[in-house]
């Protein structure tokens, strides 16, 4: 599984990291960084991070 991050509109909050904290990482105060290739048995965790992580309006 390969994942993006749309980092133009992520705001930061860290919620994927606390869901997925192998995968997703704060750098500073805001960069975030993550592995685009996650193992295969991570992926609910990390499909249910990116899902339900960033606070984006509808």
């Amino acid at each position: 599984m390969r994942i993006a991050v749309d980092l133009n509109r992520c705001q930061g909050c860290a919620q994927c990291m606390y869901l997925a904290h192998q995968d997703f990482r704060l750098t500073g105060q805001e960069a975030l960084t993550y592995e685009p290739n996650p193992d295969d048995e991570r992926r609910l965790q990390v499909e249910r991070a990116a899902a339900t992580g960033a606070p984006f309006p509808n």
